[in-house]
């Protein structure tokens, strides 16, 4: 950024203040000064940027259209620099940690362990928010993604939660007396897949199974999906750490399996310092993985 071009700070405040309330003496209540100063701030921004801001043509005041670009930036800008110190000072930690992930890792890993969090740490609430899609981290947004693969995220920082191949599943009921030597042998058998992904698709694919799943075909939820798979309504394409109880207890039988080197659940957040209850949150994480 080239701060040579930047008008003053006090300025776009008193502007963004006028755009935010809609009249002068609005705006220098909310600032404590007068509606004069308020006036003189904005005239000083128009002139440093040489464009008008604000059409003063009519009996009200009205935002121009640079203006009401300008207030868009200004109340972005303003709006996250403020949750940001929110979150350095700990003022923001009667929020709660907004936690997003998919609804497959939330049912199989997360949700059995949070009553041992709550427990530990009473006075930190979380809203989980499960969801395949990944998720856009903000100031006063999301804190923190739950996401599988090998990394790295953009401009996020990522760390390791849990390391664990993808597997290939079904109930032994569903696959009993067929050869399976070939991922093209499932294809015409009933496949299972978690809505808003395409896990299961992409699997056959990218094992040359250019028609995917020829039989019956289902999605849903992601917490309901290794239940069909127990059930013997399908074939289900899910991370190993999940059925790994199912698979030693005969409850599901491992038919293909894709190690990736780093392939794995990873904590993804934004960088910089942690506002403490996040923090918190992310280190109870880390040990669970050895509980």
């Amino acid at each position: 950024m080239d701060w040579r071009y930047m008008p003053p700070l006090a300025a776009l405040r008193s502007f963004s203040a006028f755009a935010e309330k809609g009249t002068l003496v609005g705006a220098g209540g909310t600032l404590g000064v007068s509606h004069a100063a308020v006036s003189q701030q904005i005239r000083s921004l128009e002139g440093h940027l040489g464009v008008p801001l604000v059409d003063r043509t009519g009996r009200n005041l009205e935002l121009t259209e640079a203006g009401v670009v300008l207030a868009q930036a200004c109340s972005e800008g303003f709006g996250n620099i403020a949750r940001t110190v929110e979150d350095i000072t700990g003022v923001s930690d009667a929020r709660a940690v907004h936690v997003s992930t998919t609804p497959t890792f939330a049912a199989s890993w997360l949700m059995p362990r949070l009553p041992a969090f709550q427990v530990e740490n009473p006075l930190i609430k979380l809203l989980i928010d499960p969801t395949p899609k990944l998720a856009e981290l903000s100031p006063g947004g999301i804190d923190l993604a739950i996401r599988y693969g090998v990394g790295p995220w953009g401009r996020y920082d990522c760390q390791m939660l849990l390391e664990s191949p993808i597997v290939v599943v079904a109930a032994p009921s569903l696959v009993a007396g067929r050869p399976v030597d070939s991922p093209a042998d499932l294809a015409c058998l009933p496949w299972l897949e978690e809505l808003g992904t395409t896990e299961s698709t992409t699997w056959l694919h990218r094992h040359g199974v250019e028609q995917g799943a020829v039989g019956a075909y289902m999605q849903m939820p992601g917490n309901l999906v290794l239940d069909a798979a127990r059930g013997g309504q399908g074939i289900a394409v899910t991370v190993r750490a999940f059925v790994a109880a199912d698979i030693k207890e005969g409850r599901l039988v491992e038919l293909f399996q894709e190690p990736q080197a780093g392939a794995g659940y990873h904590l993804v957040t934004r960088a910089g310092v942690m506002r403490p209850g996040l923090r918190t949150f992310v280190r109870w994480l880390a040990r669970q993985v050895s509980v």
